[in-house]
């Protein structure tokens, strides 16, 4: 499973867990740093990543449209990068599971 981090999340993070989620990204590095929270969506369903963001926008949308892509929503507020990257070790086997299909669409973690 890949991640795509949102904009306000680190741009080290995508290089960091590269050992449990090869191919991950941020928006910045794809060019999507100014498009709108549907053009992430669509960019994320449409290239198999699973969205990583602070932002409840795209929790929301998960609600409404369901998945692809999957959510991992970071109820954790501005941390440091560290911090950020622990929380996603801490909680692979969930994030992964959510990857595989199932009933989850967003997944908050804190």
């Amino acid at each position: 499973m890949k991640l795509l981090f949102d904009q306000n999340l680190s741009y080290r993070l995508p290089s960091a867990l590269s050992d449990i989620f090869p191919g991950s990204s941020r928006v910045r590095l794809l060019g999507l740093d100014r498009s709108d929270d549907r053009t992430v969506w669509d960019y994320a369903s449409a290239e198999g990543f699973c969205i990583v963001t602070l932002d409840a926008d795209f929790a929301e949308l998960s609600a409404l449209k369901g998945s692809p892509p999957k959510v991992v929503w970071l109820r954790c507020g501005n941390r440091p990068t560290a911090y950020v990257e622990n929380l996603n070790r801490n909680h692979v086997l969930p994030i992964r599971t959510m990857g595989l299909g199932g009933d989850i669409d967003c997944l908050e973690v804190g």
